[in-house]
């Protein structure tokens, strides 16, 4: 079967037709995220995911070249909104403050139906990434993705006089603080209390990981 090009996270589509494609590719994730916690990835077939969805085979395949691929675009939301929030900082924040506000703001939704339905499809793919390659490699590649949009929103925010470098080692240990919260509060026993939202562990993370930064503690 012929191959299509990688899922990619991207940013939010502004013509109809952009708007339409990105629905699609959002309906086809929700319909492999509930059949890989209906059956497992392993149990789960491309035209399984398809037919749920209500599109044609080769309308999957247009968009995504796996069934593991297909729920790119629900691991990528939370990133994606992420990023949004901090572009929007005010310019008296710390950039530490900036990455972590952002962080727990997004996490959080006007719609609390919304939020949950978030944190529990990306609880549930990253519980079954445990056991599947190429399910844990979509999301790496989703993480790696979003490091490199973090990249120009961290150095526009830090300033024409900031070190690359720096920007650089920000904009990774912010991603990987924010991807090893996510992935231990997944694995999670218990769903209720502190457990039951990863912003707590997002800010520990955060913290951990970007404190030794000088570029975080100057104000923006």
């Amino acid at each position: 079967m012929t191959q299509s090009r990688p899922s990619r996270s991207t940013p939010t589509p502004t013509s109809l037709t952009e708007r339409r494609k990105a629905a699609t590719q959002l309906d086809i994730a929700r319909a492999a995220a509930e059949l890989f916690t209906e059956k497992g990835p392993d149990g789960t077939t491309a035209e399984e995911i398809a037919d749920r969805a209500g599109v044609a085979l080769r309308t999957f395949y247009r968009y995504f070249r796996s069934k593991q691929d297909a729920v790119g675009p629900l691991l990528s939301t939370g990133g994606d909104r992420w990023r949004a929030l901090l572009a929007e900082s005010g310019s008296q924040v710390a950039l530490a403050q900036a990455l972590e506000s952002a962080a727990v703001a997004s996490l959080s939704s006007p719609e609390p139906a919304a939020k949950d339905e978030g944190l529990r499809w990306t609880r549930g793919l990253l519980r079954a990434a445990r056991h599947d390659p190429a399910l844990r490699a979509v999301w790496y590649r989703v993480n790696q993705e979003s490091e490199e949009r973090l990249l120009p929103i961290v150095t526009r925010l830090a300033g024409p006089d900031c070190d690359p470098l720096e920007v650089r080692l920000v904009a990774a240990a912010a991603t990987d603080a924010i991807r090893v919260a996510l992935e231990t509060w997944a694995l999670a026993d218990t769903d209720t209390g502190e457990a039951a939202s990863p912003a707590p562990l997002v800010v520990r993370c955060l913290r951990e990981l970007t404190g030794g930064l000088r570029l975080l503690t100057a104000r923006l």
